[in-house]
């Protein structure tokens, strides 16, 4: 037997203790508070530490750690080499394996999975039935759910949301109050952030950037070129150019675009000759990815 209980009085949980050494754990160490023998394994090396409680029909097996001040309960399961730490709460039916790592005020529920070398931290919460892995990282206030997808290398953070059948993967970032949902997908090295808004059936890859008030929705499929020669650099995609920090629509910048580089410094005879080349290319790669 790898532990025995003893009921604490305070809460009315079972403080676990050590019954022989294993992993870093020594024969009589203390450990958390379960809610019966059935939340925490035998087996293996999984242990729940420090003021840590798990309870319900929650389960922690295989090698995870549930630590300080983390809760686990209703039907969740962390296993593998899982980690559940700080103040984070996992619950529900959700599940956190492999070497996934849920630490400080993070809620992970639902039907929600994280796993393979992912991070969830900060206040960011991942349910419905969301999948973090990889080594993805979901952080700050940022919510991924429903049937959204975060994987490989990605990002999402500050106070975004992701949620719908969406995809996020590659090295790509989301962040700000930037919003992705629909079935829109977003890879590559990509950037969703500011305001932007990337819904509907929507493609964001390579190296697109999509930020302020943007909007991309529909069939959109957003891949970008760039242009240099300028003293700023020009970068289309399939609706927007932009040009230095200023971000618009094709449409603004065949309007305004002389104005808004002549008040950026230049003269009106750059203004109009650089207006003139940048909206010829603008043309023709939006044919190009149409």
């Amino acid at each position: 037997m790898k532990y025995s209980t003893e009921v604490d009085e305070e809460t009315g949980l079972l403080r676990i203790r050590a019954e022989k050494d294993f992993g870093i754990i020594k024969k009589g160490d203390l450990g958390g508070l379960i809610g019966c023998p059935e939340n925490l394994s035998q087996n293996g090396s999984a242990w729940v530490y420090d003021e840590a409680r798990v309870y319900g029909f929650a389960r922690v097996c295989g090698d995870a750690r549930v630590l300080f001040n983390a809760r686990v309960y209703g039907e969740a399961q962390v296993f593998g080499e899982a980690m559940v730490y700080g103040n984070a709460k996992v619950s529900g039916s959700a599940r956190v394996c492999g070497a996934a790592r849920i630490y400080c005020d993070a809620r992970v529920h639902g039907e929600a999975w994280v796993y393979g070398d992912a991070r969830v931290y900060g206040d960011a919460k991942v349910y419905g039935d969301a999948r973090v892995s990889g080594d993805a990282q979901v952080s700050g206030t940022s919510q991924v759910h429903q049937l959204a997808q975060v994987y490989g290398d990605a990002w999402v953070y500050s106070n975004a949301r992701v949620h719908g059948d969406v995809v996020i993967h590659g090295g790509a970032r989301v962040y700000g109050a930037a919003r992705v949902c629909g079935a829109a997908r977003v890879s590559g090295d990509a950037q969703i952030h500011g305001d932007a808004r990337v819904y509907g059936d929507a493609w964001v890859y390579g190296d697109a950037r999509i930020s302020g008030d943007a909007r991309v929705s529909g069939n959109a499929r957003v891949t970008p070129k760039s242009l240099t020669g300028f003293p700023f650099t020009v970068t289309f995609t399939d609706n927007h150019i932009e040009i230095g920090c200023l971000f618009h629509t094709y449409e603004v910048w065949k309007e305004r675009g002389a104005g808004m580089i002549k008040a950026d410094g230049y003269t009106t005879k750059q203004a109009k000759e650089w207006h003139k080349i940048i909206m010829l290319i603008a043309k023709q790669h939006k044919k190009d990815v149409q």
